[in-house]
């Protein structure tokens, strides 16, 4: 059964920077899975932030465009999300979800707070 951590999350002032690393364990074939970082804001439905495909192609909402990074590395079986320029509105739980043909697995979520 795969797990996925998170890690990274905290309380950070507007335009500043955070990294959220997601770590992923029982599985030896983490470079076949699409990997994505979600986020759900209180009262909000959870969204897609980003994604990285196995070949290192990546996407990005509209709303955080320019300023996030989403990059992996295969060998630590972990996937990042770099955030700059934070902004208030990009507070939320922030959740990595695996992704294999269908079979999905999600993290348990780490809280990032962003302060006016």
């Amino acid at each position: 059964q795969v797990q996925l951590v998170e890690s990274g999350g905290g309380l950070v002032q507007a335009g500043g920077s955070l990294r959220l690393s997601c770590v992923a364990s029982g599985t030896s074939i983490f470079s076949t899975y699409v990997m994505n970082w979600y986020r759900q804001a209180p009262m909000k439905q959870r969204e897609l932030v980003a994604t990285i495909t196995t070949g290192g192609s990546t996407n990005y909402a509209d709303s955080v465009q320019g300023r996030f990074t989403i990059s992996r590395d295969n060998a630590k079986n972990t996937v990042y999300l770099q955030m700059n320029s934070l902004k208030p509105e990009d507070t939320a739980v922030y959740y990595c979800r695996a992704l294999l043909w269908s079979r999905i697995y999600w993290g348990q979520g780490t809280q990032v707070t962003v302060s006016s």
